[in-house]
């Protein structure tokens, strides 16, 4: 099964799932973040395994996108089908940032997009991308894909001081700050430990 190679390659994924889903009659609206959202909004070029969901939106409510409503699920794979994709390429594995809460204004800040009549699709703006890879680079234990993403998105002390800050209020433990001070250090932030 293939990845998620480009910008053009998601755009065609996410087209074709507003296709599926006019044809069965549903319409959803999908909030992506990740790698897939970073190359919507043309932040990176590398290619991704799937296009990650934070939730799924119903006017200002935002709900858990995991499981899979199963109308969305069964056009999911009928696009990965079609496509060669993997069958779990729509994942609905981040909607846990939900349980501690999205940085604050994340709604106003989204990129919307239609796909059809049947799709819309929200991705998460650059400051939140950076919230989200800062928080899964230190999750993680270090460099990888999250760190060249965020080095990708070029942030300023600023926003990764306002990342760290809602990154802890995710995991509060004394090892997390920890491993978060040495990762802020390492990306150039200096005295993090008396601003985050």
């Amino acid at each position: 099964m293939s990845n998620i190679e480009n910008k053009e390659h998601a755009e065609h994924l996410l087209s074709a799932l507003g296709e599926q889903l006019a044809a069965a009659s549903e319409r959803f609206e999908l909030v992506v973040v990740g790698g897939s959202g970073l190359l919507a909004l043309g932040e990176i070029e590398r290619s991704t395994r799937d296009v990650d969901l934070v939730a799924l939106r119903n006017g200002e409510e935002l709900g858990s996108a995991q499981p899979l409503p199963d109308p969305l699920r069964r056009a999911a794979e009928r696009v990965a089908r079609d496509f060669g994709v993997d069958e779990t390429w729509l994942n609905g594995g981040p909607t846990s940032l939900l349980d501690f809460g999205l940085p604050e204004g994340f709604l106003e800040r989204l990129d919307s997009r239609s796909y059809g009549d049947a799709l819309v699709v929200h991705f998460a703006s650059r400051y939140d991308q950076i919230h989200f890879k800062l928080y899964a680079m230190v999750d993680e234990g270090g460099p990888g894909k999250h760190e060249q993403d965020l080095r990708a998105l070029a942030p300023s002390e600023a926003e990764l001081l306002a990342a760290a800050r809602w990154s802890r209020t995710h995991d509060p433990s004394e090892t997390y700050r920890e491993t978060l001070l040495q990762a802020l250090h390492h990306l150039g932030v200096s005295d993090a430990a008396l601003r985050a």
